[in-house]
């Protein structure tokens, strides 16, 4: 009896990862986002984006604070800090100012970045390697 029910309410759960979110154009959105679902802005958020999806941030599109998702196609402005898991295309008419880190990254021609990028692999890589060299270091001088 009870058994049915706890099974019923999992059952129902819904996978919100593909729904679409929405700020349309001339709509100004003030304050922080934390959501499954992707999003698709083409107003302006004044606050902070978390998604486990994908944006997608169109030419009229601007976002003044910080933005962290899975994926993200970036053709308007962005001023903050900016963190992709995946994919991170700029758009010839992107324009960032802050700091991005991500593990891919593709630009076009026109888009501007004022700020750091740091690329997850090549961090990675790069450590172990500064590891490897002084690791030898500490074997030549002990040889």
């Amino acid at each position: 009896m009870f058994s049915e029910r706890k099974k019923s309410k999992r059952e129902t759960k819904k996978d919100y990862s593909k729904e679409q979110n929405k700020i349309a154009k001339g709509t100004i959105f003030k304050g922080d986002i934390t959501s499954e679902g992707a999003f698709r802005i083409e107003g302006i958020l004044e606050g902070n984006l978390k998604t486990n999806s994908k944006i997608v941030l169109s030419e009229t599109g601007k976002i003044i604070g910080d933005l962290e998702c899975e994926e993200a196609d970036i053709e308007g402005l962005i001023k903050g800090k900016v963190i992709v898991k995946n994919n991170l295309s700029l758009k010839s008419t992107a324009h960032i100012e802050g700091e991005i880190t991500t593990s891919q990254l593709a630009v076009e021609p026109g888009a501007n970045l004022n700020g750091n990028c740091t690329m997850k692999g090549a961090v990675k890589t790069l450590q172990n390697e500064q590891k490897r060299k002084s690791k030898s270091k500490r074997e030549t001088k002990t040889a």
